[in-house]
């Protein structure tokens, strides 16, 4: 089976009701994004953040996968499929997708604020001040916040080297670093990129453009995708 990569971005998740700051001019459900995703508006008010959290968890369980993500995970009956997705929602895992890194963390999961290794599953929608891990530590959310590193870069990196296909969904390919894995794809391999508003794309060999959202361009990929490498 040949390797098929796929990056993925808010757009993939937009059809399913879920929304983005990038939407709003950088308010995120009216809230400051810097208030609720960054260390220093944890440290500030982590009521707050707590509390911001909960509600996009709330909104995330009642989430259905789209097309896109269906598509994706139907993929992997013809493809040895790896999806790094920017999204913290579990809709990958919701449609079946088997194998997803995420850069940006687990909305569904929280993590020790004593120990980063601790990280636990989360029950439901709530996480809340007094919830702390075993060593006596408070939770806070498994999220890579603004200003923070990106742990599973490394990883993306090396999966994305080893791609036979690419394919970016749903992403404006300008938060880093995650827009910088298109770099290190091989250049002689197809490269697809699905947005209703194309980013800007430097000129690359075997690069196709579909201009369209996740959910029909990701049909027109996997058409092409059976009838050319199957």
């Amino acid at each position: 089976m040949k390797k098929l990569v796929v990056l993925t971005g808010s757009g993939i998740s937009a059809e399913s009701g879920i929304k983005t700051f990038r939407e709003s001019g950088g308010l995120w459900e009216g809230y400051d994004v810097y208030e609720v995703a960054t260390p220093e508006g944890w440290h500030k008010n982590p009521a707050l953040v707590l509390d911001f959290y909960n509600e996009r968890r709330k909104q995330a369980l009642e989430a259905d996968p789209n097309d896109g993500h269906n598509i994706l995970a139907d993929l992997e009956a013809n493809f040895n499929v790896t999806i790094i997705t920017q999204n913290v929602d579990n809709l990958h895992e919701k449609a079946g997708s088997s194998d997803i890194i995420h850069l940006h963390g687990e909305l569904f999961k929280s993590r020790s604020t004593l120990d980063e290794n601790l990280v636990y599953d989360i029950d439901g929608f709530e996480l809340n001040l007094g919830d702390t891990c075993e060593k006596g530590g408070q939770l806070r959310p498994h999220i890579v916040w603004f200003g923070e590193m990106v742990p599973m870069m490394e990883v993306a990196v090396r999966i994305t080297m080893k791609a036979d296909i690419y394919i970016v969904v749903g992403t404006s390919l300008v938060v880093y670093p995650a827009a910088g894995l298109l770099d290190y794809v091989s250049s002689g391999i197809p490269k697809f990129i699905v947005d209703p508003n194309m980013p800007e794309v430097s000129s690359r060999p075997n690069l196709h453009l579909i201009e369209e959202k996740a959910s029909t361009g990701m049909q027109k990929v996997r058409d092409i995708l059976l009838k050319k490498y199957v």
